[in-house]
């Protein structure tokens, strides 16, 4: 039986979904809202830096090549949503020196 998939173990393959213009990853930039798991099915809420950013269905993809090369995941349903809206505090401590706030 395969190990079960964890929210970490997600966070981790998400780390590789980089945000184009600054350079880096959806969870240090606080994008990624939700992870649930529910059996080999991963549910990923993200939000993107502003409305207009054309990256949506890029970053949907590079999620479900990610997470979906976990061993155990059969499906990965990326939705994305713009409440709350994102702001900068929700970065990491790393992401905020990286980028100056």
């Amino acid at each position: 039986m395969p190990e079960e998939i964890t929210v970490d173990d997600v966070q981790e393959a998400l780390e590789n979904v980089i945000d184009p213009e600054l350079g880096l990853d959806f969870v240090e930039l606080g994008l990624v809202y939700d992870i649930d798991v529910k059996g080999d099915e991963v549910f990923i809420t993200f939000s993107l830096t502003s409305p207009g950013c054309p990256i949506g269905p890029q970053v949907s993809e590079q999620m479900e090549e990610f997470v979906g090369e976990l061993e155990g995941v059969s499906k990965v349903h990326p939705k994305m949503t713009f409440t709350p809206a994102w702001t900068p505090e929700l970065m990491s401590e790393d992401a905020k020196f990286a980028l100056g706030y």
